[in-house]
């Protein structure tokens, strides 16, 4: 439901924009003098700017521009989203973004007035809906099969256990567990995970440190020598699912070789995450992915 609602948010702001810029440039090359919009005075205002001898003499090239950056831009994008690309998103976003700017310029060259404050409120409310739409639609195309992961179980003194919400981190638990031949474990809880509604509840357990209930596993820790503990990160903390089987499991824990690896939106892994596990029980080494927009790197 919410990528289908911020999907036609950007709709709505691709084509409002779009199709206002086509209205006020076809305006200003049908009337170069700026009567049609009621703007003859303001033109002696372009005259700051660099090359204004030669351009912007007339409403000619500004109307040029303004059909181009905001116009031709937006209505491509309105397409492409349409369409169901990837790239009507990226695009969507960036042109709310080149809205600001150009209303950023026009801050710097004429008086205060609400034209301008709407519009750059209208190209910051286009940034904002076209990035959540972008996220949306990479979690709603988010590709995943545990068939692709062939190496698994062929190694069982090793072991795997994540906690995942939205896939990711469980691409790459699959991921490590292939790399390493182990065999892999889900922890699962009776909280509400999933959805936006999710997100939420996650993050009131993740903002207060407590722990989630997780579900008995079915798999007897004590036959393996080395475990792979992989977990999101939330509010710069293990998840709580995870903290709970930590705190459950320690005293088997320690005795085995323990491995972190954690995902996270940060472009850097927060050394709470880390400290927290160690306090716990003893690491051997701790590996970091950052899941962005959909891909981890």
């Amino acid at each position: 439901m919410r990528a289908k609602i911020s999907k036609i948010l950007i709709l709505f702001w691709t084509a409002f924009i779009g199709i206002g810029a086509f209205v006020g440039g076809i305006s200003m090359l049908i009337k170069p003098d700026g009567s049609i919009l009621h703007m003859q005075n303001m033109l002696p205002y372009f005259q700051v700017l660099p090359f204004a001898e030669y351009v912007f003499q007339d409403y000619v090239f500004p109307g040029i521009a303004l059909i181009i950056v905001n116009g031709i831009s937006n209505t491509v994008a309105f397409i492409l989203i349409m369409m169901k690309k990837r790239a009507g998103y990226v695009l969507g976003t960036i042109f709310g973004f080149t809205l600001m700017l150009w209303i950023t310029i026009q801050f710097v060259i004429f008086p205060p007035n609400w034209l301008d404050n709407a519009y750059f409120t209208f190209g910051c409310l286009q940034l904002v809906c076209g990035y959540c739409a972008l996220v949306f639609y990479n979690q709603t195309n988010f590709k995943f099969d545990e068939k692709d992961y062939l190496n698994i179980s062929k190694n069982s003194k090793l072991l795997v256990i994540f906690f995942s919400r939205m896939n990711y981190t469980k691409k790459i638990a699959y991921s490590v567990a292939d790399r390493e031949k182990a065999e892999i474990a889900e922890l699962k809880t009776k909280e509400l995970t999933q959805g936006t509604l999710g997100f939420w509840w996650c993050g009131h357990f993740a903002m207060h440190k407590w722990k989630m209930e997780t579900l008995p596993l079915t798999i007897d820790l004590n036959k393996f020598d080395k475990v792979i503990l992989v977990t999101p990160i939330w509010v710069f903390r293990m998840c709580p699912p995870m903290r709970d089987f930590i705190d459950k499991n320690k005293d088997v824990l320690k005795t085995k070789e323990i491995e972190v690896v954690f995902n996270h939106f940060n472009p850097w892994l927060p050394n709470g995450a880390v400290k927290e596990i160690a306090e716990r029980i003893p690491l051997k080494a701790v590996e970091s992915k950052t899941t962005m927009l959909g891909h981890t790197f």
